[in-house]
């Protein structure tokens, strides 16, 4: 009788534990996806904001997707050659 009644409170121990990690498992479901979405937010606003100082300094609001990469590539190579050493990759971040 005794062991039957310990038993029985192991089982529910165990299922406890298993609600348990099924909880914590979906809040970290849930957090990596509010990072990522969070991250991809950030990437699409940046994106916007490049563009938009594409458009204005090269005056390529009326160019297609097409004609905007053929004019950076005429560029390309001149403005990573002359680029100031603050803008380029290798740089740390501050």
């Amino acid at each position: 009788m005794m062991m039957a009644n310990q038993y029985e409170k192991l089982v529910a121990q165990k299922a406890r534990l298993k609600e348990k990690m099924a909880r914590e498992d979906f809040k970290l479901r849930q957090s990596k996806y509010y990072e990522n979405r969070q991250a991809r937010k950030a990437r699409s606003r940046r994106l916007i904001q490049k563009g938009a100082l594409l458009e204005k300094y090269f005056q390529a609001d009326k160019l297609s997707v097409e004609q905007t990469e053929e004019l950076l590539k005429m560029f390309a190579d001149y403005v990573n050659a002359h680029k100031p050493s603050k803008f380029k990759n290798d740089q740390p971040k501050n």
